[in-house]
C-alpha cells in the first residue's frame, strides 16, 4: 500500500485525507494549524511537524492549500517538500494556483527525479466528503495512470488536460464560469424578488428552463434559506478570479465578464463575506434591493 504525505487540511483537504485513510493508505498529514491534524490522527494518520517530514519517505505527496504564497512556502522553505524528494516519488498538487508557478514547481520537482501533476478539482466540500471530485490534470499520462488508485479513491473522474500547467489553466477557466454563473443566479433572484415573485417558484423555473445550472442546483436553496455555511468560500472564489484575470492579461485576451465578476466578488469581500460560502455574494444584491431573497427584511 502506498505511503502518502498529505499537506493542507482545510475545507477540501481534510475530507480527502480522511477518504485515503478509509481505504487503508498509510497517510502522514501536515497542516500549518496543528489542531486540524487531530481528527485525522484519530482515524489513524501519522502527523508531521513540517512539510518536509510529511513528505519524507512517502511514495506520493498530495498538497491542497489556498494560494501561491502557501505553495511556495510548502515547497521552497527550509522545511519544505523539495528537501525530501527522491527519485520515483510523485507530487500531486490539488491547489488552485497560478499556471506559471505550477510550471516552475514542476521543473524543480523533475530536477529531483520525481514526477509532478497539477490536479486541481471541481466539486466543493460535499464532493470531497463523498469522494466524487473531478480532477483536471496537467502532466504525463503515464504518471496519471500510475496514480489511478488514488484518484479513484478521491474522485469520480480524471480529465487529462495536457502537460504541466494545463490543469491549472483549466481550473481558472472553469472557475471563471462558476463565478459568473453564481452572479447570474443572484441577479436573477434579485429581479424576481424585488418584483414580488416567490423565490421557490423562480428557482423551480430556473432549474427547468434554459437558465438551469449547477449554481442553481447547488446554491439556489442556500440563497433562499440564507444558509451561507461554507462549501467553497467567497474569498477563495475571489482569489481564483484574480488569478484568472492575471492569466487573461498575460495571454492578451479581453475578459469583460470575468473582470465584472471579480469586482462583484470583491464587493462581497469588502462587506466581510470572505469566509462565507461564495453564494453569499447575493447579499450584495439583497442590500441593493432592500430585502432578502427568501423573504422581506
Amino acid at each position: 500500500m502506498k505511503k502518502i504525505g498529505f499537506i493542507g487540511l482545510g475545507t477540501m483537504g481534510a475530507p480527502m485525507a480522511s477518504n485515503l485513510l478509509k481505504q487503508n493508505y498509510k497517510v502522514t498529514v501536515y497542516n500549518r494549524t496543528t489542531e486540524k491534524c487531530f481528527p485525522l490522527a484519530e482515524q489513524g494518520a501519522a502527523t508531521a511537524p513540517t512539510p518536509r517530514e510529511a513528505a519524507k519517505g512517502a511514495d506520493v505527496v498530495i498538497t491542497m492549500v489556498s494560494n501561491d504564497d502557501s505553495i511556495r512556502d510548502i515547497f521552497y522553505s527550509d522545511n519544505g517538500i523539495l528537501s525530501s524528494l527522491t527519485e520515483g516519488m510523485t507530487v500531486i498538487d490539488c491547489s488552485t494556483i497560478s499556471p506559471s508557478l505550477v510550471k516552475e514547481i514542476a521543473a524543480e520537482v523533475s530536477s529531483h527525479g520525481a514526477s509532478f501533476l497539477d490536479a486541481p478539482v471541481t466539486g466543493s466540500k460535499p464532493a470531497a466528503i463523498d469522494g466524487s471530485l473531478v480532477f483536471m490534470v496537467g502532466g504525463d499520462a503515464n504518471v496519471i495512470e500510475a496514480q489511478a488508485d488514488l484518484f479513484d479513491t478521491l474522485g469520480q473522474k480524471v480529465i487529462h488536460m495536457g502537460p504541466n500547467g494545463s490543469g491549472a489553466v483549466a481550473k481558472l477557466a472553469h472557475n471563471t464560469v462558476v463565478g459568473i454563473n453564481n452572479l447570474a443566479l443572484a441577479e436573477g433572484f434579485a429581479i424576481a424578488a424585488k418584483s414580488g415573485i416567490p423565490a421557490d417558484n423562480f428557482l423551480e423555473l430556473v432549474k427547468l428552463g434554459s437558465a438551469g445550472s449547477k449554481a442553481a442546483e447547488l446554491k439556489g436553496h442556500k440563497i433562499i434559506e440564507g444558509d451561507f455555511s461554507n462549501q467553497f468560500s467567497l474569498g477563495l472564489m475571489l482569489k481564483d478570479l484574480k488569478l484568472a484575470s492575471s492569466l487573461t492579461d498575460g495571454i492578451g485576451m479581453p475578459s469583460p465578464m470575468l473582470n465584472l465578476a471579480k469586482s462583484l466578488f470583491q464587493a462581497g469581500a469588502t462587506e466581510g463575506y470572505s469566509e462565507e460560502d461564495l453564494s453569499a455574494v447575493v447579499k450584495c444584491y439583497e442590500a441593493w434591493i432592500g430585502q432578502t431573497i427568501g423573504g422581506q427584511k
